[in-house]
């Protein structure tokens, strides 16, 4: 019997993104994606909100926090590759219309794996540039 590991990932956590626009990414991540703000410390720059059992931090580059990452994210000086983030029920053509309605421009729907396996996803930037994928559950 192999060793056990210890530490064991059962899923993400937070993601942490600093932010030029602070306000206008809190709309995006609440009002595009539908994340719920759950605590605000407005003394740190810091808004988090709540994304299924994960969080994603939302943090002010010129804040306390945020100045502890060094200059300000742009577009070639990026601080995260990609945010996955897991959609169910997934319908693709709600997903893409609902987008739309908000000027978001969404990519091609394709399968791609995951920490669930194979299934349909949609990459989007948010309004930073950030590349976030959204990732329906596995296929069959």
């Amino acid at each position: 019997m192999p060793d056990q590991h210890p530490i064991n990932i059962r899923a993400i956590d937070h993601v942490v993104i600093r932010s030029n626009n602070l306000p206008r990414m809190v709309n995006f991540y609440r009002d595009v994606l539908g994340c719920q703000v759950e605590r605000e410390r407005s003394d740190l720059g810091l808004t988090q909100l709540r994304a299924g059992d994960a969080l994603i931090d939302l943090v002010d580059a010129n804040g306390p926090l945020g100045r502890q990452g060094g200059g300000p994210p742009k577009s070639d000086a990026r601080n995260m590759d990609h945010l996955c983030l897991q959609v169910e029920p997934w319908d693709a053509g709600a997903i893409t219309a609902h987008l739309g309605k908000h000027g978001v421009t969404a990519g091609d729907v394709a399968t791609r794996y995951g920490a669930r396996g194979n299934g349909p996803s949609i990459y989007i930037e948010d309004p930073e540039g950030n590349a976030v994928e959204l990732k329906g559950p596995p296929q069959s």
